[in-house]
């Protein structure tokens, strides 16, 4: 193990760390825009991914994103069980191997969690892990491995993906839109508003999201580096930016800048920034960012005029901003940053931008037919939607038996009071006490 560096294993030890809390965060962004009947429901949808995917990464996702390639399309079974994943370092790196694993795991997990954001108060907890278990094997360790993974496909070919604008963003966003589709919309939509209900819960979410994103964005350099400190200026720069731009669009049309504009501007930068963050420089960073919050601004409300029901904006942020930030890549990528990248358009690169368009093209399409094909069968097998006196009453309390926020005495684990025995009260006539005796 004489090649573990200690500095580049501690950054990612906190790298980890921080993409961990993303998922969480998550929760908190995707909870405070839905009824308040449907909030415990929405954070068991990010929650339980940490546990479903986690395990199914060790057992067998992990191996086949990053094992040893069989034709450049899927990893082998040659760390199944993580076996031979150690404490030496693994190839190419100054990191304990497991610990690559570890970081790894954390994308692997928030990314179906992105997905629950389309079909948010309307499915059955049932369907949930089911999707999430297979869409986790069958989607997103194959692109993970066709893009990162030793003699993948697209890797090999030159596409670029820093940390996850295809492998995370435009998977889940697109899969996010052929499962919303396949569902259908809420009940009563779109006639029928659904308000958030806590929209400082989606701004204390959208913030730790800002925060965690260091990790994601600038652990990516796999090592505490100049690299990693690129990625975290770009990270933050387009973050701040995209929350400028949602926010002086709506500032123009409407009067006034709203909460959940900001927070969703900012999450739009934070997304197009990611395939880009190790290979632009800062000034890119910021003109990627205002694109990404115009963009996904336009996308969120077209919406409504085609009447599909993604009921918080999975698409419409990360199928959109994925796309919007791997073409962006192809466009701003410069060597002077990264030499181990390529350049792009403005740089004479020209060729990149066909590898990224053909990765986006492959990813997306792959992604919605296997989406498409997986929520058909689940519907078949067992039903995606639950009844619809379920959905009405709210999934909190009929799918969980448990309420968000008790309005009573709480839901179907309230604690039981128990009736105690009303004290015995004596009738006896009390002494009376003589002074002085």
């Amino acid at each position: 193990m004489s090649n573990i560096d200690k500095a580049d294993t501690a950054w990612i030890l906190v790298s980890t760390a921080l993409v961990l809390l993303m998922t969480p965060a998550l929760a908190l962004f995707y909870g405070g825009l839905v009824r308040a009947k449907n909030v415990l429901s929405t954070f068991m949808h990010s929650f339980f991914a940490l546990a479903v995917v986690s395990v199914l990464w060790v057992v067998v996702g992990y191996s086949l994103a990053f094992g040893p390639t069989v034709g450049g399309f899927i990893g082998s079974f040659a760390h199944v069980g993580l076996e031979g994943v150690g404490m030496e370092p693994r190839d190419g790196t100054t990191i304990p191997h497991i610990l690559f694993m570890a970081y790894q795991l954390m994308f692997a997990i928030i990314t179906p969690a992105l997905i629950s954001g389309a079909f948010a108060e309307r499915i059955k907890f049932s369907a949930y892990v089911v999707f999430t278990a297979a869409w986790s094997l069958l989607v997103y360790s194959p692109v993970a491995h066709w893009v990162w993974g030793p003699g993948g496909w697209l890797g090999a070919r030159g596409s670029l993906d820093f940390a996850g604008g295809t492998v995370v963003h435009l998977t889940s966003g697109i899969s996010a839109l052929v499962f919303a589709l396949v569902l259908g919309p809420r009940l009563g939509y779109p006639k029928k508003k659904s308000p958030p209900h806590n929209l400082t819960m989606s701004l204390l979410g959208a913030g730790l999201l800002w925060f965690g994103w260091f990790g994601f964005n600038a652990g990516s350099a796999l090592g505490s580096t100049g690299l990693a400190a690129l990625a975290l200026v770009n990270t933050h720069l387009a973050a701040a930016t995209g929350a400028a731009s949602w926010a002086a669009i709506e500032w123009l049309r409407h009067g006034k800048p709203s909460s959940l504009g900001v927070a969703s501007g900012l999450v739009a930068g934070l997304v197009a920034i990611t395939p880009a963050a190790g290979f632009v420089g800062p000034m890119p960073a910021i003109a990627i960012g205002v694109m990404a919050g115009a963009l996904c601004y336009v996308a969120v409300t077209l919406k409504s005029r085609f009447t599909y029901d993604d009921a918080l904006d999975a698409f419409g942020v990360h199928g959109v901003g994925g796309f919007l930030g791997g073409v962006l890549t192809a466009v701003f990528a410069s060597t002077v940053w990264n030499p181990a990248g390529k350049d792009g358009v403005l740089r004479g690169g020209v060729g990149l931008l066909g590898e990224q368009m053909i990765a986006l093209a492959v990813a997306g399409v792959y992604a919605a037919a296997v989406t498409f094909v997986v929520a058909k069968l689940i519907d078949k097998v067992i039903g995606l939607r639950p009844a619809k006196d379920d959905e009405a009453e709210g999934l909190d309390s009929a799918l969980h038996g448990e309420e968000s926020y008790a309005t009573s005495e709480g839901g179907g684990h309230a604690m039981e009071i128990v009736d105690e025995p009303e004290p015995v009260v004596s009738t006896a006539t009390p002494a009376v006490e003589v002074q002085g005796s």
